[in-house]
């Protein structure tokens, strides 16, 4: 088969798109044959060597989309045919957090496409587990770029900070898979919900994901727009996945009382901490990471009768997964990158 992959860590020149071994399942696995893999940030980092997977050469990609070729003999969910999208975590089912229900707590927790070879390849060997059944008039394109982004911001806004009505929320970097999902979840729970953006096209699309005040960070700082917009208040909720170059202002631009929730640190992971901010205000800061099986069920519930939709900002030929990487670490353009087999790409133009 044909895969996106390297075998080292360092820029998108190690990006390679050639033959790869065919992958062989097991008993309890599901040969997929992938129509669409959706990019996150973290194929960047990975990519990078942070953190490193567990064998190289890797693939990457953690979300995917397609049908079912083969199914292992002990498989009981899908049948060759059947349509499919992946849910890319993986945890032990044994620990006393997995035993809760909370598997995103495993303390063997992994992704695939990080830890273990992901899915942006023509075919991928997946636990029965990590696969959904994908209604027909779902495309595959829509529902590679929704898997990890939905959930992880469902996960922060609904069960970490369990926002309601009442709330008023920040989103940074809403052009984003995280951010553009945020605000989708934050205006369906109907909350009063601010937005930052590089650009003034991007704030309208988030408008158009049902933002309510737009804040362009290129032209002024975030944390004052707050203030001035909320007469001094602040937010009851920020949504801060930026990490060191924002964190300060996200102390700042929380009312008193208020929620820092975070799920990444895509500008740096060591930032300043204003500590008085924290006890001054009683601020709670929440961390999150992905989502259970209950709440992937959940949000993609609602991403398949389209109350959510996911933005996808362009669709490339897997061997221009370069120019995907490069999209993504640029901050050019809104919502996600999705890659498709070559063949798929060409038969696709063709039509």
């Amino acid at each position: 088969m044909k895969a996106i992959f390297y075998d080292e860590h360092g820029s998108t020149d190690v990006l390679q798109y050639g033959e790869f071994d065919d992958p062989e399942i097991g008993p309890e696995e599901v040969l997929v044959e992938m129509k669409a893999g959706g990019l996150n940030h973290l194929d960047v980092w990975t990519r990078r060597g942070m953190p490193s997977p567990e064998e190289l050469p890797h693939i990457p990609g953690s979300d995917g989309a397609g049908i079912v070729s083969e199914v292992g003999e002990r498989v009981t969910r899908f049948e060759p045919g059947d349509r499919v999208l992946v849910d890319p975590g993986l945890y032990c089912g044994e620990c006393e957090f997995c035993r809760k229900g909370e598997q995103s707590l495993c303390v063997d927790y992994k992704m695939i496409g990080e830890h273990v070879r992901g899915v942006h390849s023509e075919y991928a060997a997946l636990a029965e587990e990590n696969l959904m059944a994908l209604p027909d008039d779902v495309d595959f394109v829509t529902a590679a770029a929704a898997p990890l982004v939905f959930q992880t911001a469902w996960r922060m806004l609904r069960t970490r900070v369990d926002i309601d009505q009442s709330d008023s929320v920040l989103v940074l970097g809403a052009s984003g898979g995280v951010g553009h999902a945020c605000v989708q979840i934050a205006a369906n729970e109907g909350c009063e919900v601010f937005a930052t953006a590089s650009s003034d096209e991007k704030l309208e699309l988030a408008r158009d994901c049902g933002a309510d005040h737009l804040i362009n960070y290129e032209e002024e700082d975030f944390a004052g727009a707050i203030k001035e917009l909320t007469d001094g208040r602040g937010v009851d909720v920020v949504v801060d996945h930026i990490g060191e170059a924002t964190w300060d202002s996200s102390l700042s631009a929380a009312a008193r009382g208020g929620s820092i929730v975070t799920c990444g640190a895509t500008s740096g992971i060591s930032p300043e901490t204003n500590i008085p901010k924290v006890f001054w205000k009683q601020l709670d800061i929440l961390g999150s990471t992905m989502g259970t099986p209950g709440e992937m069920d959940d949000v993609m519930a609602k991403v398949f009768d389209g109350t959510f939709k996911p933005y996808v900002r362009e669709v490339l030929p897997m061997s221009e997964v370069a120019r995907a990487h490069e999209m993504l670490e640029s901050r050019e353009g809104f919502g996600s990158v999705v890659v498709v087999p070559d063949d798929e790409y060409d038969a696709e133009i063709a039509e």
